[in-house]
C-alpha cells in the first residue's frame, strides 16, 4: 500500500473492542484493515441504496408517465385486489 494517508477515529469503547477482537482472533492482521473493510463495506451499501433510489425515482416517474390508471377510486382498487387475491386463491 503505497499511497496511504493517515487520518484518526475516535471509536466507542464498545467499537475499540470490536476492532481489537478482531484483530487478536488473526481475523485481520491490523486496526486499519479491520476499518478499510468496513469503510469498503459501507461504500458498497451507500451505492446499492442510492441505486435503489434512482429505481424507485425512475418507476415512480414512469407511473406519472403512464396516465391516470383504470380504477378512479380507492374503493375500486381494494375490490380489484380483493377480486385478484380470491382468484389466486382458486
Amino acid at each position: 500500500m503505497s499511497n496511504v494517508e493517515k487520518v484518526s477515529i475516535a471509536l466507542t469503547p464498545e467499537m475499540a473492542d470490536v476492532v481489537r477482537q478482531a484483530v487478536e482472533s488473526g481475523e485481520y492482521a491490523s486496526n486499519s484493515e479491520v476499518v478499510r473493510e468496513a469503510l469498503r463495506e459501507w461504500k458498497l451499501k451507500r451505492t446499492l441504496l442510492q441505486s435503489d433510489i434512482d429505481e424507485l425515482r425512475r418507476l415512480w416517474a414512469e407511473g406519472l408517465e403512464s396516465g391516470h390508471g383504470a380504477l378512479q377510486s380507492v374503493a375500486a382498487v381494494k375490490q380489484e385486489a380483493r377480486r385478484r387475491l380470491g382468484k389466486n386463491k382458486k
